[in-house]
């Protein structure tokens, strides 16, 4: 694949040194918008705005959905008012409302300028919604139908109107006001007898979602029932807008990003890597590095209390990465599995008993498995074949022991920190790995030096 658009980039770029825009032009009109819009990404920027106008009007809009922001900028400062303005017309409500957002105030400016009246009214609504609701999302752009209309009516009015429309494969059927009380599929209406009236073969068990609804939750309802697109509706269940399967495509590849990097502890970024600069990296992975330098404070403090014990038993220091490791690692296990879990719907708050249940069950499994073969380690390896003196049977049952409580530990407080998170209106995802690991690093020690001080009557 790499290697084939190598060899397009090279061959667009060979007919632009020839001047062989025809031959240009016919190459582009034969690719996806996508696909053009990736190519243009290698292409040098003084070079985009001649390849841009080769393409037929429609495809043009198309590709310029699919563009970066950088290049959009790049490409809407070298458009003529009358260019700019056969763009925007192609554009749909929302893709156009996306790249609003990404622009600068005096590019939205001339933006807006260019749209016409009926469309700068549409965004300017869209706008208004917060930027994680179904109302930020959602295009205006859809096709409605009256409940008294025969098939053959609304055929007709889909062909007349359906040509600026987002979807025309499900209709949805309003009353006065615009009341959503159904919706009818294309291919119903096409088997449909002409005189048969649209309330008597439409769905009326509408599937909606309201114009404040979280946007993830949105994507999660159309990947749930399949839609292609769902209704957005007001308080009153008025039709304000629909949100097609693609933009919750968007949606849930931005938030799966968003996650990765909370749970990395790095602030989360709308750009892609290669756009942001050394400072962009420096200022959203330093606060994150900071916290978490500053908490692992308290597992300095914890050794040095402790530094008495440690001094009259040496061996002890020996075991204490493996220790805080493994907790870590147990409690990242399940904290990525709870996680995940909330983030896809299967599990809420109220099924925190039932979570807690099974990972101590897990974690009593675990915790055995890993004390029994660190066991054997101890003996076979420490006291066998390397012969340490320091490392006794009591110390291996300390270390043992240990082992099995912070395994137990940590599985718990990685399952029930992401759910308690999302209780009180956090992003689970913060509680994932480098936070469980600090704060599991800390117990572990003081479960050790407890059991160590108990069991070596430090």
């Amino acid at each position: 694949m790499r290697e084939s658009t190598l060899i397009l980039e090279s061959t667009i770029e060979a007919l632009l040194d020839e001047k062989k825009y025809t031959t240009l032009r016919d190459i582009l009109v034969t690719m996806n918008p996508a696909d053009i819009a990736m190519l243009f990404e290698e292409i040098p920027d003084e070079r985009l705005p001649v390849l841009f106008r080769l393409l037929p009007k429609e495809q043009a809009a198309e590709t310029f959905v699919e563009m970066d922001s950088d290049a959009q900028e790049l490409l809407i400062k070298g458009f003529s008012d009358a260019e700019l303005k056969e763009v925007v017309d192609e554009l749909y409500v929302d893709d156009a409302v996306d790249i609003v957002e990404e622009m600068p105030a005096n590019v939205v400016k001339r933006i807006l300028r260019q749209a016409d009246p009926e469309m700068r009214k549409m965004i300017n609504d869209i706008l208004k919604y917060p930027d994680d609701s179904a109302g930020s999302i959602m295009t205006t752009e859809f096709v409605s139908l009256r409940p008294k209309m025969t098939t053959e009516e609304a055929i007709k009015r889909i062909r007349r109107t359906g040509v600026d429309k987002e979807t025309i494969y499900t209709c949805y059927v309003t009353e006065s006001s615009n009341v959503l009380v159904g919706y009818i599929s294309i291919r119903a209406l096409l088997l449909a007898d002409e005189s048969e009236i649209i309330e008597d073969i439409m769905e009326q068990n509408v599937i909606a979602v309201k114009t404040t609804d979280d946007k993830e939750e949105v994507a999660r309802t159309l990947a749930r029932y399949n839609f292609i697109a769902v209704p957005v509706v007001d308080t009153e269940f008025r039709l304000v807008g629909i949100v097609t399967v693609d933009d919750a495509i968007d949606v849930i590849e931005e938030e799966a990003t968003e996650d990765i990097e909370k749970m990395a502890s790095i602030m989360p970024s709308d750009k892609p890597y290669l756009k942001m600069n050394v400072f962009e990296i420096w200022r959203n992975r330093i606060p994150w590095l900071l916290f978490l330098m500053l908490s692992a404070t308290f597992t300095g403090i914890i050794i040095t209390s402790f530094e008495e014990k440690l001094a009259a038993q040496v061996a002890l220091t020996a075991f204490i990465p493996m220790l805080t490791g493994t907790g870590g690692n147990s409690g990242s296990q399940s904290s990525v599995t709870v996680i995940r879990s909330l983030s896809l719907g299967d599990l809420k708050f109220s099924d925190l008993f039932s979570v807690v249940w099974k990972e101590s069950r897990v974690a009593v499994l675990c915790g055995v498995t890993l004390a029994a073969a660190n066991f054997l380690k101890i003996v076979l390896v420490d006291m066998t074949l390397m012969h340490n003196e320091g490392v006794t049977m009591m110390i291996a049952l300390v270390v043992c022991v240990t082992l099995a409580l912070t395994v137990f530990i940590a599985k718990i407080v990685g399952s029930v920190l992401p759910m308690a998170a999302e209780k009180v209106g956090l992003d689970p995802a913060v509680m994932a790995s480098p936070f469980i690991s600090t704060i599991v690093d800390a117990i572990s020690l003081l479960v050790y030096f407890g059991v160590a001080t108990a069991i070596l009557k430090l």
